[in-house]
């Protein structure tokens, strides 16, 4: 997975060799922020685009996505704030991550409109993130 210049990287780009999932980091990263600011807990979501939902139909992922509840590209976490904290979370080694459709585009374009954007490799560097936004807010 290339990271492009533009895009602020928290985390070693030279680590390789075993790492957690994705979504074990990301429920690592929630349970952390739950606990270190549960203020900010309240406002911070994880857009669920991955795929349908287990039990939904089609035509439920299709409403969804026709009222905004679904945006292809959306980043894995999202806190309110001004500026707003967008964050892509990929694994600790980056080799073993892939950018999805639409990603690249999503914290581009957040980043043109004032956002704090980046990509975490792990939950301790988007904790490390976490640190720097709260310096700006």
């Amino acid at each position: 997975m290339k990271i492009p210049d533009w895009l602020k990287t928290y985390g070693d780009t030279s680590y390789r060799g075993d790492c957690p999932l994705e979504d074990a980091e990301l429920m690592t990263f929630f349970n952390e922020l739950n606990r270190l600011h549960p203020q900010l807990a309240l406002v911070a979501i994880h857009p669920d685009n991955e795929g349908l939902v287990l039990g939904t139909g089609h035509h439920h992922h299709i409403k969804q996505k026709a009222k905004g509840a679904i945006r292809n590209g959306a980043a894995d976490i999202i806190i309110c704030g001004c500026p707003t904290f967008v964050c892509e979370m990929k694994r600790q080694d980056h080799t073993k991550s892939r950018w999805q459709d639409g990603q690249l585009d999503f914290l581009q374009t957040s980043q043109e409109l004032g956002a704090f954007v980046c990509v975490a490799l792990g939950y301790e560097a988007a904790l490390q993130a976490l640190n720097d936004w709260l310096k700006l807010i």
